[in-house]
């Protein structure tokens, strides 16, 4: 029974999150999520369109599900144009935080329908895009190398750590900072400027006790400042596994505990106070749904800073 009614206020507190948000200050982002899971549904892999505000200006973060996530998009009403016109035209590049297939494979495999756009990413994560998938074996090379002018559709732009740089066809810039995904492999994460908003997108992390680093603390020294002047709007960051998975098989993830310890870490720079009611959307839950479910369970029984958990559905636009 008293799991029932868990439940139950569980449902409430999503409704109310998804109803409402963040209701202060004028939203400056829109989010399509086409892929919110980790792991084995290969339907519905980390993606999400972002852009500013009221503009069809989309970057899309991580590449895992391309044309399933717009498909479903289409069919809840969140885009009313063919698929092709999203892929094509309302895309207008992507931002790849490490090199897993279930970060990358959409982009693969929906290349040869593509238009020509940038795809951004740190030079190690690049580096393996351009040898072990685009290099005309695997799959046809698209690339800046690619044979022949029709194959030439992607300009590969690296990114170097904390320099900014303007995001192609859009009003946006980007800083890209390093993060630790089973330490010394590297992720990336993104941070997203449009006029004086930003957006932090995490790809895959541990938490800086479990990789022996200091990644995601240099991360949250960057974000403290934008947090307090109330210009950051949201962070979006993995939980991967329930609080029951052990540390040495985490494989650089983290759970409902280590989020809110890294978000603790945050507060020890920002100020309690400045992240009550912060957006933090939650992203990479790995199935099966019975881990999805105790994940967003245990998150919620220990908020104790009164975040605002937004747990996304793949193919329903939300604002920041």
């Amino acid at each position: 029974m008293m799991r029932t009614t868990f439940r139950f206020f569980l449902f409430i507190l999503l409704v109310t999150q998804i109803t409402f948000g963040q209701k202060t200050g004028q939203a400056r982002f829109e989010v399509v999520p086409l892929g919110v899971k980790g792991g084995i549904d290969e339907t519905n892999l980390s993606a999400y369109l972002l852009a500013p505000i009221h503009t069809t200006d989309y970057i899309c973060l991580d590449a895992g599900t391309i044309n399933a996530g717009i498909e479903k998009a289409i069919e809840k009403n969140t885009f009313t144009v063919p698929t092709a016109t999203v892929l094509q035209e309302y895309i207008k590049g992507y931002f790849i935080s490490h090199a897993h297939l279930d970060h990358v494979s959409g982009l693969i495999i929906n290349s040869p329908a593509d238009a020509a756009k940038t795809v951004y990413a740190t030079a190690k994560c690049m580096e393996m895009m351009e040898n072990h998938y685009f290099n005309g074996e695997t799959w046809a090379n698209f690339g800046d190398e690619g044979i022949g002018y029709q194959l030439k559709k992607y300009h590969f732009q690296t990114l170097k750590p904390l320099q900014e740089t303007a995001i192609h066809k859009t009003t946006m810039t980007v800083k890209a900072f390093s993060l630790s995904h089973v330490n010394p492999f590297e992720s990336t994460a993104f941070l997203i400027k449009n006029d004086d908003a930003y957006a932090l997108y995490l790809g895959d992390t541990g938490a800086d006790y479990i990789e022996k680093s200091n990644k995601l603390h240099l991360l949250w020294e960057a974000a403290a400042p934008l947090i307090k002047s109330k210009q950051l709007k949201v962070i979006f960051i993995e939980v991967s596994f329930p609080n029951e998975q052990a540390d040495n098989a985490l494989y650089g993830h983290l759970t409902p505990k280590l989020l809110l310890q890294e978000m603790h870490n945050l507060a020890n720079l920002t100020g309690k106070k400045a992240l009550k009611g912060f957006k933090i959307v939650v992203t990479h839950l790995k199935p099966p749904t019975s881990n999805m479910i105790k994940i967003k369970e245990q998150l919620v029984r220990a908020n104790d800073l009164e975040l605002d958990l937004y747990f996304p559905e793949q193919g329903v636009r939300f604002e920041l």
